[in-house]
């Protein structure tokens, strides 16, 4: 072998190990913070209480958690599943903008209501409210 091929098999193999060291630590920052992501807690912005529900589903007491945008309906692909023949599959949505909370009716046959009020397109809602989807009545409440 001639000197100009030693010399472009050592470009070439540098060039790997270049590669590959960055790889290594790209990756190790990917892990890195995903370790630190999985150790941070969870802050929701709020929570729903179930104060009443004839159906038994969801059951009366049961709370859950919020995120900023939380769809309810009777639809299983729903983040808060409503089990009541008067609950649209798509019934809702609670979308928390700012600092404030938002109820959306959907469209749904019987409509949404808070604090006993029915909800015409999107309407603000407080902590301490209530919402009412189908016979299901909820509160919302700070975590």
């Amino acid at each position: 072998m001639d000197g100009f091929t030693l010399v472009l098999w050592g470009f070439r193999l540098l060039f790997l190990l270049l590669l590959y060291l960055f790889l290594a630590r790209v990756i190790r920052v990917l892990l890195r913070d995903l370790r630190a992501a999985a150790r941070e807690p969870v802050q929701r912005p709020g929570r729903l209480i179930v104060l009443e529900s004839p159906a038994g589903e969801p059951a009366v007491g049961r709370s859950f958690g919020l995120d900023v945008i939380t769809t309810l309906g009777r639809d299983v692909n729903n983040a808060i599943v409503v089990d009541d023949p008067f609950a649209s599959a798509e019934h809702a949505v609670l979308t928390f903008r700012g600092r404030s909370w938002y109820l959306e009716d959907l469209g749904s046959t019987n409509g949404s209501f808070i604090n006993g009020h029915q909800v015409s397109g999107v309407a603000a809602l407080g902590y301490g409210d209530e919402v009412q989807i189908g016979q299901v009545r909820m509160r919302l409440e700070r975590t």
